[in-house]
């Protein structure tokens, strides 16, 4: 049995896909067998569920507070394994808290085995204006200081690697590439038909969307969803997340003639939302880097069996157009976005196919039990001839 003690900047009850991530993996140790400890902020509750003990002392992650999860894991045997879960805005002071990775480098040089799973690894470039500029050179900062801490570094996707190799300055320091399951139960497939009749009546088709609504995405789905409702008037579109309601209200005052076939749920709990998911006939999924192997949104449709239509970009690897488990389109083409979804809504037989082999694509390479495997070393790399 492993003693493990998950680092966090989110847990559930907090949204956000580092928290959904964050329990999904707690949950799969626990099962396996091991101890697991989750250091968190104050804003998850202090219980112990499923096998794991949840300590919300990280707080405000001061100085502190650190000193206080100090007082606390030295009373655990030594060595310590601490999994990190990074995203340089999980820590606070607004993404620059350098004083925390300076705390992880001092529990390595101490003899903690410190793991850093890279969801997301710094601020580019060029985006913005000077405190933009002043956080992405932080952020560099504390990846060299994290690279040095750590032991080994996983990926979400074989991008960061080419990101954050360089920082560690000749370091051997192994990077493992470690998508990012699915966090959603498998409902039952009355449920399905509950939420079809819903959002469908009548039996109409239903194309969803799962996501956050960002800039880029929202301006391709305005575009090839009113698109998909002209050319398909029988079908319904159904927005879901915590930002579906705000795009929703956005695309009916643009089109109030679909006010009546566009639905959006807001937030829902993980097991309503599978539920969701999984009644919509086609996901229209678009991204504006490309899918990849840290998109929790796609990974739900493929593992419930939803045909997915996304977009192919400069981080999506290999293995998405090899497979035929997705529908594949520029991710700078909302048009033809919109006649990939309208083609998999007339043709059933296309759809049961591209569902089937998206659900082989998630079994085979994304599933948790491939992250558990990784995690405590009884599964070689995931998906190392695909990327």
């Amino acid at each position: 049995m492993l003693t493990w003690h998950v680092v966090t900047g989110e847990y559930p009850p907090m949204i956000g896909g580092v928290s959904d991530y964050s329990q999904v993996v707690a949950d799969g140790l626990a099962r396996a067998g091991d101890e697991v400890h989750v250091w968190c902020p104050l804003q998850a509750p202090a219980e112990s569920s499923n096998g794991v003990t949840v300590h919300p002392a990280l707080g405000g992650i001061s100085h502190h507070d650190l000193r206080a999860v100090d007082d606390q894991l030295d009373r655990f045997p030594a060595p310590r394994r601490l999994l990190v879960q990074w995203v340089p805005h999980g820590f606070g002071y607004r993404s620059m808290n350098v004083r925390f990775c300076l705390w992880l480098r001092r529990r390595a040089r101490h003899g903690d085995r410190v793991e850093i799973m890279v969801h997301e690894p710094y601020l580019a470039f060029g985006e913005g204006g000077v405190r933009w500029t002043a956080a992405a050179s932080v952020h560099r900062l504390m990846t060299a200081i994290l690279v040095r801490a750590a032991s080994r570094i996983w990926i979400a996707i074989p991008e960061w690697e080419r990101c954050w190799r360089p920082y560690a300055l000749g370091r051997d320091v192994p990077f493992v590439w470690l998508p990012i399951p699915s966090s959603l139960p498998v409902p039952a497939m009355e449920d399905r038909q509950f939420i079809r009749d819903r959002y469908a009546l009548g039996g109409r088709p239903v194309v969803g969307h799962l996501g956050s609504y960002g800039a880029d995405a929202s301006r391709m789905l305005s575009a090839a969803v009113p698109e998909i409702l002209r050319r398909a008037p029988d079908a319904a579109a159904l927005f879901l997340g915590q930002h579906g309601a705000r795009f929703h209200q956005q695309l009916t005052a643009a089109h109030p003639q679909w006010s009546s076939r566009t639905h959006a749920t807001g937030a829902l709990r993980s097991d309503d939302l599978a539920r969701h998911v999984r009644a919509c006939d086609v996901l229209v999924q678009p991204y504006p880097d490309g899918i990849s192997s840290r998109r929790t949104s796609a990974m739900a449709g493929l593992a419930l069996g939803v045909p997915v239509v996304t977009t192919a970009g400069g981080l999506t690897e290999r293995l998405w157009g090899e497979s035929g488990g997705v529908s594949l389109v520029r991710a700078d083409d909302p048009q033809a976005l919109a006649t990939a979804a309208l083609g998999l809504l007339a043709d059933n037989s296309a759809r049961i196919d591209i569902a089937s082999r998206g659900r082989r694509l998630y079994a085979d390479n994304f599933d948790v039990r491939h992250t558990i495997a990784a995690l405590r070393g009884t599964a070689p790399e995931p998906c190392a001839s695909l990327s």
